[in-house]
């Protein structure tokens, strides 16, 4: 017992030196996890504060850009106003400004001229209804009231086409041309107005949900509708086509001799009778879009009449809107 004594304290020292020297390297390892965790840590903070500073740059130049667009608009807003004010006090004197904005003539005498004021001041009418008819829909007027409305919107298109085929006597070539539209307008302009077929296409969505008997009628309008323009169009080519033949015959004949300028007079005379039918095509493409309207009219409820003559009259306001952006456009 005496001899095991000393021994004993012996290992005893030796095991707590060995456990504090194992805490030692305990505390070293979790030191160095922590330094390690750290700096991770570190490198994680400044890349979530570079993708900061890259948000907050980019959000800064897109807040410059849509103020820069905001800007170019309120410009081209300013200079569409100033473009209505001159238009607006050029038709109160009477004068009509052209394109080129270098010539001015008056109107008096001038069937073309007289139809581009008629026309502006039907479209203005045709705006004051279309909001009337609005303001009811909106409101929940009675079938009775909306029937009014529509009734004196559908006879006010027939103003317009009565205009038109006035207008047409007097100079047909410039219903043709569409000068008295806008350029927007003019990039769907067939035969001096507005394709039925597509017009029925674009109501079709608009007008959901629709009865199976009206679907039925719509598409059956739409295919007749095409079938007409395709007829008219055909038979504008081959006007052209003939009209072509006509004046390149004989070209070739350069002498002065009576017998070649009777011959020009008549070929001339053959070319006018030729485009007297072009009076022709203008009344039968209004009458298509005429019959489209009231058609329309028949198959659906005087709601949907409602909803589609107004989904009719935005699509138009929107091509004149888009014309007058345009012209005003920064060109810089």
């Amino acid at each position: 017992m005496a001899d095991a004594s000393p021994r004993t304290d012996i290992s005893t020292d030796a095991d707590t030196d060995d456990k504090n020297q194992q805490f030692d390297r305990s505390l070293s390892h979790a030191g160095m996890v922590s330094d390690s965790s750290d700096r991770s840590k570190d490198k994680t903070d400044q890349k979530s504060l570079r993708r900061l500073a890259q948000n907050r740059e980019a959000a800064r130049k897109s807040r410059l850009r849509k103020k820069a667009y905001v800007q170019q608009l309120e410009s081209s807003r300013l200079k569409l106003t100033q473009l209505e004010q001159e238009l607006q006090r050029a038709r109160q004197q009477g004068v009509f400004i052209s394109s080129s904005g270098d010539q001015a003539h008056s109107m008096s005498g001038n069937g073309a001229m007289q139809f581009d004021a008629e026309y502006a001041r039907w479209l203005e009418e045709q705006n004051r209804q279309i909001n009337e008819l609005r303001a009811a829909v909106n409101s929940h007027a009675s079938d009775t009231e909306l029937r009014m409305i529509i009734d004196g919107i559908l006879a006010h298109y027939d103003e317009i086409f009565r205009l038109k085929g006035i207008a047409a006597k007097a100079d047909v070539f410039h219903l043709l041309s569409g000068m008295w539209k806008t350029p927007a307008e003019r990039c769907f302009l067939w035969l001096g107005g507005f394709r039925s077929s597509e017009v029925l296409k674009l109501l079709v969505n608009q007008l959901e949900p629709l009865t199976e008997q009206q679907v039925v009628g719509i598409t059956n309008l739409q295919q007749s509708s095409q079938q007409a323009e395709d007829a008219l169009s055909q038979g504008m080519d081959a006007l052209q086509q003939s009209l072509a033949e006509t004046l390149s015959t004989g070209s070739q004949n350069s002498s002065g001799s009576s017998g070649n300028v009777a011959n020009y007079m008549g070929q001339m005379a053959m070319a006018m009778g030729k485009l007297g039918t072009l009076e022709g095509f203008i009344r039968q493409a209004d009458n298509l879009r005429q019959q489209t309207l009231q058609q329309m009219h028949r198959i659906l409820t005087t709601r949907q009449s409602a909803r589609a003559l107004l989904a009719i009259h935005d699509y138009f306001s929107r091509l004149r809107a888009l014309s007058s952006l345009w012209l005003a456009r920064p060109r810089d």
